[in-house]
């Protein structure tokens, strides 16, 4: 079986289509999805599509790209993860890709990010671009490692990988993986360790290939986990195997 530790499915495009989302997802042996929270208006529409799905959790946080939008204080995360469904914090991190300098801001709601973490004991979403160095400082500065989590939808090279493994972080592949260009993703696959390693779609964005270009979501994770395993050797069933322990290793609020 296959998890998909990462998607959004409350976005309007996949949102609209869940039924059919979700007997896709059990065709391909899709059991669970973890859908992640962006900012905080949209985040009770994301609980009213995870509460009544057995296979669906969520997160709740804030992502770097979001500039104006509410920033809920560690106090008000640590609360809104008392609920059942919540599994883990974020997604936050460092995005310089689009914005640029004085971004004290996105490193503070950041850092607030990893006390709730730490307060609760629930794992990181980490989400990283052009922001590299100052995510793996801002993670040791604040002693990260104890609460751990996830780097997702990693695109760094392998000496960013060992340092957030250092961290108590696991790495997520997604559908980049399957791209050609993607070299650097390629090493990063072959070398991260099996118990330390996740799935994702990122979805609706990052269809892997055969669907480059076209609308994703989590029932095409099983093409990340062929391509990982092309990279690395070994079958299929031992990366869906694999990745599926993580997940529920990582986010142990879960039962199976």
């Amino acid at each position: 079986m296959y998890v998909d530790s990462h998607c959004h499915l409350n976005f309007p495009e996949l949102a609209a289509d869940l039924p059919a989302i979700l007997d896709r997802m059990a065709a391909n042996q899709v059991t669970h999805a973890l859908v992640v929270s962006v900012n905080m208006p949209e985040w009770p529409g994301l609980m009213a599509l995870v509460e009544p799905q057995a296979n669906l959790w969520a997160s709740v946080g804030v992502h770097p790209d979001y500039e104006d939008t509410p920033d809920p204080t560690p106090e008000e995360l640590v609360r809104l993860s008392e609920h059942p469904k919540v599994v883990a914090i974020g997604e936050t991190g460092l995005d310089y890709y689009r914005l640029s300098e004085p971004l004290d801001w996105q490193r503070e709601r950041f850092r607030r990010h990893i006390r709730a973490a730490r307060d609760t004991g629930l794992p990181l979403i980490v989400h990283t671009r052009a922001s590299a160095e100052d995510t793996v400082r801002v993670l040791q500065e604040e002693k990260a490692s104890e609460a751990g989590g996830v780097m997702h939808c990693f695109t760094e090279n392998w000496e960013v990988a060992q340092a957030a493994l250092d961290q108590n972080f696991y790495i997520s592949l997604s559908g980049i993986v399957t791209f050609k260009n993607a070299q650097v993703v390629h090493e990063v696959a072959a070398k991260v360790p099996l118990d330390r390693l996740l799935i994702e779609t990122d979805s609706p964005y990052l269809a892997p290939v055969p669907y480059r270009g076209k609308l994703n979501d989590p029932s095409k994770v099983i093409h990340v986990a062929e391509k990982i395993a092309d990279l690395r050797g070994i079958t299929v069933a031992e990366v869906a195997q694999a990745s599926t322990d993580n997940f529920f290793r990582l986010f142990n609020k879960i039962k199976k």
